[in-house]
């Protein structure tokens, strides 16, 4: 099966970066435990603006489609409280590979 990714434009205000930054650190640690990863990169020209990434295994493990606990549920919540996501949740995708060069 194909990995799987999701992104997503983020805006957090400079008011809540320290916490929702800890928050996503929360996120990715338990997405790890789950041989899944959470990134985090910010923009150098608007330190407001963040890009957030995601990527499973499989899209049917994927944060985005998979049910999960109550408190990875509860994390994501907050972090929609903190930050305005400019991408729906629902931008998934799928991993095309490259063909082999002879």
């Amino acid at each position: 099966m194909p990995r799987a990714l999701s992104c997503a434009r983020v805006r957090v205000p400079a008011a809540h970066e320290a916490e929702w930054r800890a928050v996503v650190a929360e996120l990715a640690a338990r997405l790890a435990a789950r041989g899944q990863h959470l990134w985090v990169f910010r923009a150098e020209e608007d330190p407001e603006l963040w890009l957030e990434f995601s990527e499973s295994k499989e899209r049917a493990a994927h944060r985005l489609v998979a049910p999960r606990p109550p408190e990875e549920e509860a994390l994501e919540a907050r972090l929609r409280r903190l930050a305005r996501y400019d991408l729906a949740p629902s931008a998934l995708w799928a991993e095309v590979p490259l063909a082999k060069e002879s």
